[in-house]
């Protein structure tokens, strides 16, 4: 799976009263080890509720966050008002969301594995746009997963020789069981890793703040995990 240029890919929706664009922020690709079959979600950035082309007042007045993952057949939009909701959610054939998706999806033409934390560190200085994928995997289901995101926030360390990826957010698929739509198995999750061999992640999940519930990434999760990180070129 070649590396996304995150910079210049997109996707835009079909119907001719609204062919909304969204900036793609990370690709999750389930794969069935059995058949070798495979589906791409798109995870796209979040906006908030609003009255689309109205005259004024163009944003709603009890605000949420939308966020949508796309996938070939089947798509989730999230909407995070401030309190629990039922519609949080949305899981429609993809067809149902702006008529369906057009997809702009560009390959980095000048990518490179970073193969040691020395490297990783100086591609972060030189302000080297970096993405990484994070393979997870479930023997007993048969089940894998590669997330591709690009990285937004990087801690490094001279002194020590250490970096530490801090992103999100992904769609993190749940491969403990075979669900009869993979898109019903999806959480948005960050994700967080400074070894090879490892992740951890944490998903955005019902959570009590004092005598009210609200979605909040908190949810902790550790996975064993085969972290591969790139610098990707245009």
């Amino acid at each position: 799976m070649i590396p996304l240029d995150y910079g210049r890919s997109f996707l835009i929706g079909k119907a001719s009263d609204n062919e909304v664009r969204f900036w793609v922020e990370s690709r999750t690709r389930i794969i069935d080890e059995a058949s070798g079959q495979f589906e791409d979600y798109i995870q796209v950035g979040s906006c908030k509720s609003e009255h689309t082309f109205a005259e004024k007042n163009l944003l709603h007045e009890d605000n949420y966050d939308f966020l949508p993952i796309f996938g070939p057949e089947w798509s989730i939009v999230y909407r995070r008002p401030a309190a629990l909701s039922e519609r949080y959610c949305d899981i429609r054939p993809s067809v149902e969301w702006w008529d369906g998706q057009k997809y702009y999806l560009v390959e980095g033409q000048d990518v490179a594995e970073l193969h040691s934390n020395e490297m990783i560190r100086e591609a972060t200085y030189d302000f080297t746009p970096i993405v990484t994928q994070t393979e997870i995997w479930n023997e007993d289901t048969g089940l894998r997963a590669i997330i591709e995101c690009p990285v937004k926030t990087m801690n490094t360390r001279r002194e020590d020789n250490i970096y530490q990826v801090d992103t999100g957010p992904v769609a993190l698929p749940d491969l403990s069981r075979r669900y009869d739509r993979h898109v019903d198995g999806i959480s948005l999750a960050f994700v967080v890793f400074n070894a090879p061999h490892f992740a951890d992640f944490v998903l955005e999940a019902p959570t009590v703040v004092g005598s009210e519930q609200v979605h909040h990434y908190s949810k902790i999760v550790s996975l064993e995990a085969q972290n591969r990180v790139y610098a990707v070129g245009g």
